[in-house]
């Protein structure tokens, strides 16, 4: 594909990612995306087919971010430590940014018979999350600066409660403190010599 060609996908996922974080999966239609980004319908089927696919392709993005965030930091022998607190704050500010949380559009997309997703693709999805943490997690026990651990044990602490607070937000208000308190804990579940404040 050309870069202009490349240049009109960015801009439908990303317009199509504020429109299903905004509502949910089922209700965005393809208009509702020609709208929002300015495309003929032609202009739009020129690149998808469907809100399914073009959702799809979100996930899948937003799943190589974070695994290219864990390997290149990884690869440039990065402190676990540090790595683990960029991530961490980025998780609070996105725990409280209920505008842009797209929990509520994967609940129904995977929920629904007609989504198109194949059969345990959310279970994929999960499975490779766990697969970059426990990497992740190792590569810090490794270099000793994180505690011996149940690695399955405290990426299912992370990403259900994570998750769990994501869709909460959608639904009533979060105080503050609930994602500070989450990502204390995992620092307490990880780190030899933190306190928790």
């Amino acid at each position: 594909m050309n870069k202009r060609g490349n240049e009109t996908r960015r801009l439908i996922l990303n317009n199509s990612y504020a429109l299903f974080a905004k509502k949910g999966f089922k209700e965005v239609t393809m208009k509702d995306i020609c709208d929002c980004t300015g495309l003929s319908r032609g202009g739009l089927y020129r690149h998808y087919d469907s809100t399914k696919q073009i959702f799809a392709e979100i996930l899948e993005v937003l799943l190589k971010n974070q695994e290219d965030e864990f390997s290149e930091k990884i690869n440039q022998n990065e402190s676990a430590v540090s790595i683990l607190e960029s991530v961490l704050e980025r998780y609070q500010m996105e725990m409280l940014d209920s505008g842009n949380s797209l929990s509520i559009a994967i609940y129904e997309f995977y929920s629904l018979p007609q989504s198109g997703a194949a059969p345990n693709a959310l279970l994929r999805q999960y499975l490779l999350s766990k697969e970059m943490w426990s990497r992740f997690i190792q590569y810090g026990i490794d270099r000793k600066e994180f505690k011996k651990v149940d690695i399955t044990a405290v990426f299912d602490m992370i990403v259900f409660s994570y998750q769990g607070v994501r869709m909460y937000s959608r639904l009533m208000p979060i105080d503050r403190d609930i994602p500070h308190r989450i990502t204390e804990q995992v620092k307490l579940l990880l780190l030899p010599s933190v306190n928790a404040s």
